[in-house]
């Protein structure tokens, strides 16, 4: 251990029973989505405050273990009033097939492309990718599982359920990405309830979910469940 080497440690952390549990000798704990351990990509002040309050634990004498909760919200999870998304979008129905859900899917995607790749050029990165699939492929990709087939992976992935599970990753940073091409950015809130709400692509991935509750097949049932929608975005029964 560098603790019992004379080497201090401070560790940020985003699970806060997790942390109280393992009981390191300096912990500080952070209000922020899984996956940002210092707040906000691209917003250096913010990050140089969250390292100044882990840092500023190694000089504290009260004894171990020491755990901090970090005072602050990220930009990312502050409300912004009177947001509205920078483009519509007709209102999602609810499609009676598969292949519905595809058309509906693709004729929304077309409406999106722009956005992504105005987003793309604000930002100058993109997220999406980990499917290996083209936006293109996705609806026909997607609705194969509504039709409860476990389709085969594009390569290189391994199984149905880990190529729909970056399928979803991809479609849900294609539509967040787009709807932040202009104007000042909303909350990870406000989007959600955007994509979730006003969109066939957010409709599409709970129709997803519901499939994979239903599905004999462990994987996708088990992808489906912990993977496609957020838990505060699932429609209680």
């Amino acid at each position: 251990m560098l603790e019992e080497r004379g080497i201090a440690t401070v560790t940020i952390g985003l699970v806060r029973p997790h942390m109280e549990k393992t009981r390191g000798p300096r912990g500080l704990w952070v209000p922020f989505p899984l996956g940002r351990p210092l707040g906000e990509p691209e917003d250096a002040a913010f990050q140089t405050r969250v390292l100044h309050a882990a840092l500023a634990l190694l000089e504290r004498t009260d004894g171990a273990p020491i755990l901090e909760d970090f005072p602050e919200d990220a930009p990312s999870q502050r409300e912004r009033a009177g947001w509205s998304p920078p483009f519509a979008l007709p209102a999602p129905g609810e499609p009676a097939s598969p292949a519905a859900w595809a058309a509906a899917l693709a004729a929304e995607l077309a409406l999106v492309k722009p956005w992504s790749e105005r987003a793309r050029k604000r930002f100058g990165r993109t997220t999406v990718g980990a499917s290996a699939q083209p936006p293109e492929a996705w609806p026909g990709y997607a609705a194969k599982f509504l039709a409860g087939e476990l389709p085969p992976p594009p390569a290189p992935l391994t199984s149905p359920a880990l190529a729909l599970r970056f399928l979803a990753d991809d479609l849900k940073a294609y539509y967040m990405e787009a709807v932040q091409a202009d104007g000042a950015a909303p909350s990870i809130n406000q989007i959600n309830a955007w994509l979730f709400q006003r969109t066939v692509a957010g409709r599409l991935l709970l129709a997803l979910r519901g499939a994979s509750a239903a599905s004999a097949d462990n994987a996708f049932k088990t992808m489906g469940g912990r993977f496609l929608v957020p838990a505060q975005w699932v429609p209680k029964a």
